[in-house]
């Protein structure tokens, strides 16, 4: 199980697996530490949650251009989509330009009701740094 310190404490899930050489990385909405919503629309949500993969990826030993595949659950895609550039440029700025293979799905809900985004992956780490 990879749960970092710095992370609100898991109860009844791992933030993520390390399996070998892959990393998979439970879903994440925008919980900060003290397990609150961060306030602040989609792109601040969307910041806070792919900040706490990123957290969990670096825990296991990865680094962002690990990431092979991420899934990013949606409550409102339109939203999303009107704030595409400067959520992208905040990717950038997190893990650089190796994007890996994504989907985006709009969802009703998610578990926290004032949860606007969540984001799942996984990693393969390479043999040289594993």
């Amino acid at each position: 199980m990879v749960n970092p310190d710095s992370l609100a404490k898991p109860s009844g899930y791992a933030h993520g697996v390390r399996a070998g050489r892959r990393v998979y990385l439970g879903g994440q909405t925008a919980l900060d530490k003290d397990m609150n919503i961060v306030p602040g629309g989609i792109v601040a949500q969307f910041e806070q949650a792919f900040s706490n993969v990123l957290t969990t990826l670096r825990e296991a030993g990865g680094e962002p251009r690990d990431l092979v595949s991420v899934t990013i659950y949606l409550t409102d895609v339109d939203d999303y989509l009107a704030n595409g550039r400067e959520i992208g440029r905040r990717w950038r700025a997190m893990a650089g330009t190796d994007y890996p293979a994504m989907a985006g799905i709009g969802v009703s809900r998610l578990w926290q009701a004032d949860a606007l985004i969540e984001i799942q992956g996984t990693a393969e780490i390479p043999a040289y740094r594993a």
